[in-house]
């Protein structure tokens, strides 16, 4: 079975950083799009970043130029390297691999407060 699990994740400060990992098992992982995900309490799951299996990218408008996207396919791991974190940045962050259907992680909890 696939399995995705994200670390990384933690308290930080306002214009802080902060790096999350996902890494992949029991997965083609060089063949699936690779994204990321939050959800904020109340709020619905929304995408945060995405990096398809050749390299191209796409971010959410709020998260452009902050974060980055990318892939280590040797280490069947993503990665999203946060930076400038503001305090709506909080949320669980999700991993999501997706080629024919989705998996998901279990998520980590990022919370941006001073």
């Amino acid at each position: 079975q696939v399995q995705l699990v994200e670390s990384g994740g933690g308290l930080v400060q306002p214009g802080g950083s902060l790096r999350l990992s996902c890494a992949a098992s029991r997965i083609m992982f060089s063949l699936y799009a690779m994204g990321w995900y939050r959800q904020a309490p109340g709020k619905q799951r929304e995408l945060v970043a995405r990096i398809t299996s050749g390299g191209s990218t796409n971010y959410a408008d709020s998260v452009k130029g902050r974060f980055t996207i990318s892939r280590d396919n040797a280490k069947n791991t993503v990665y999203l390297q946060m930076n400038s974190l503001k305090p709506e940045d909080t949320a669980v962050y999700y991993c999501n691999a997706n080629r024919i259907g989705d998996v998901w992680g279990r998520g980590t909890q990022v919370t941006v407060s001073s």
